[in-house]
């Protein structure tokens, strides 16, 4: 089915007092929403982060067993507050677009690894795929990540083995194409209308069984669609899975070819498609042939073959076939990296696969000939770094108590020193006497709030990276933020991978490839 934007009706004109009136109730709603949105998500974030901090304490099997249920029961209220309000916000008429250049590369990557915790506690694989020719593209890139996270969000929801892809192509009319491909259950021809409708389900019964949510999530993507003047279609299959497509028609540019000294052969020992067809993806945009097989005896043990082998595929460390070998591992599985290296393996990537790790792994594996005793020396993945703030120093400035606790265990653990503040004014006193390496700013602060504080510290000449802290996950709140002389953003609750992200990124540490 295709559901396309349409001409609304021309409005009856409206007098100057009426127009000013409908503004101002429009103003109003907004700012409502935006309330509400801070007021259910700050105590929600106190209530996830700290049973989150609860799960890395000794904890008995049946303990275990109920902290589980409360974050998933914690999870779920948040996915429903998000829905909600974005469905309130945009029946209020409030979506603004702001177009600029986007990389498509390092969209898809950062969207693929904010949903793969969820995917791989289900026991399933999130993967990108990216047509080789396209660079970047033209558009708003906060609602495009929204769509892409409610499709893909949603795929991951209905998907038990398999996995979800999201597959960015240029079309023959010279269209953007951006695909959420799930190998779900499919979904019934009678169903396809009803889930694009407000409180619409697949079944029914998934409203208040496993599934939960309030069928908001492909609605606010229908309207998202509608605003973007793109083309939104469903096809399925039952027993095969489902491709949700939007197609844009929008300005893009295209990158130049790469070729890397690629081995002779390059084998994947996967019994997953999502994982063979994203890594295909990859080599195939640096022009490096690859084949699959399901076990470790197909693999062979030709010595200068690049192995590549899924760890859900193999199940648990076995001796390596050659030394130019790599185990695929969830971020979850960091724990094994030792026992894998102690079996001859020379390295590890980390799922979802990055286009650029794989293609320096496998440089570094193809340089030189090496010693049948020898594992040539691979790069380090942050996302499975331990620590990634060491002495690093860290100015928080929560006014929040609970907030403030959780966010500064959290930096602690890190290895980052931290100072508190609790307001906008307690926190231009202490920067004027002494500097700090990073600055987290909640946005809604007593008295002088986060932006204003920001604005006040970048015209007294502080250029310490500052990260916004907000219970709003609004893109307008965003560019806000990065207006006010902000360098980045982190959405409460906050999640561990991204802090150390943040951390990463703006401390000076070393970047993974």
């Amino acid at each position: 089915m295709r559901h396309s934007s349409t001409t609304a009706p021309v409005p009856a004109l409206l007098t100057e007092a009426d127009a000013r009136d409908a503004a101002a109730k429009l103003k109003a709603r907004e700012d409502f929403f935006k309330l509400m949105s801070h007021e259910i998500r700050t105590p929600l974030n106190g209530v996830l982060g700290m049973l989150s901090l609860l799960n890395r304490t000794p904890l008995s099997g049946e303990q275990q067993s109920y902290l589980q249920t409360a974050r998933e029961s914690g999870e779920h209220l948040l996915t429903l507050v998000n829905d909600l309000l974005d469905y309130a916000r945009i029946e209020a008429g409030h979506i603004g677009l702001e177009i600029h250049r986007v990389e498509l590369e390092p969209l898809l990557q950062s969207v693929a690894e904010l949903l793969s915790p969820r995917a791989h506690a289900g026991g399933i694989e999130i993967a990108w795929k990216l047509d080789a020719q396209l660079e970047s593209i033209q558009i708003d890139e906060g609602r495009l990540r929204q769509i892409l996270f409610n499709l893909a969000g949603n795929a991951i929801k209905f998907t038990q083995s398999g996995g979800v892809l999201i597959d960015v192509s240029l079309t023959e009319t010279g269209h953007i194409r951006f695909g959420v491909r799930d190998t779900g259950d499919g979904i019934p021809e009678e169903a396809r209308a009803r889930i694009f409708e407000e409180f619409g389900q697949v079944d029914p019964s998934h409203a208040s069984g496993q599934y939960g949510g309030a069928g908001l999530g492909l609605v606010v993507v229908k309207k998202l669609v509608e605003a973007m003047n793109a083309t939104l279609t469903l096809d399925s299959e039952l027993g095969s899975g489902s491709l949700f497509s939007v197609e844009f028609q929008i300005p893009y540019t295209l990158r130049k070819p790469v070729i890397v000294n690629a081995p002779a052969d390059t084998v994947l020992i996967t019994a997953n498609p999502i994982l063979t067809t994203s890594a295909q993806s990859h080599l195939d945009s640096f022009q490096t042939p690859m084949r699959t097989v399901r076990t470790l005896k197909e693999a062979g043990k030709r010595a200068r073959t690049v192995v590549l082998a899924d760890r859900r595929t193999l199940g648990e460390p076995v001796p390596a076939p050659n030394n130019r070998s790599l185990i695929l591992l969830a971020p979850e599985e960091r724990d094994e990296i030792s026992a894998w290296r102690d079996k001859g393996w020379a390295g590890y990537l980390i799922k979802p696969l990055r286009r650029n790790s794989l293609k320096e792994r496998i440089e570094t594996l193809s340089l030189k000939p090496v010693a049948a005793e020898a594992r040539p020396v691979t790069p380090e993945d942050e996302r499975i770094l331990t620590a990634s703030g060491q002495n690093v120093t860290a100015l928080l400035v929560e006014d929040n108590p609970v907030n403030a606790l959780l966010a500064q265990i959290l930096l602690q653990r890190e290895g980052c020193r931290v100072e508190r503040a609790a307001s906008g004014e307690e926190a231009l006193e202490i920067m004027a006497h002494r500097g700090f390496d990073i600055v987290f700013m909640d946005l809604g602060l007593p008295g002088l709030d986060g932006l204003g504080t920001t604005r006040q510290l970048r015209a007294s000449g502080h250029l310490t990276p500052i990260i916004a802290l907000t219970a709003n996950a609004y893109e307008e709140d965003r560019r806000a933020c990065l207006a006010a002389g902000m360098n980045d953003f982190l959405t409460k609750p906050i999640e561990l991978a991204a802090l150390r992200h943040r951390l990463s990124q703006w401390c000076g540490q070393s970047q993974a490839a």
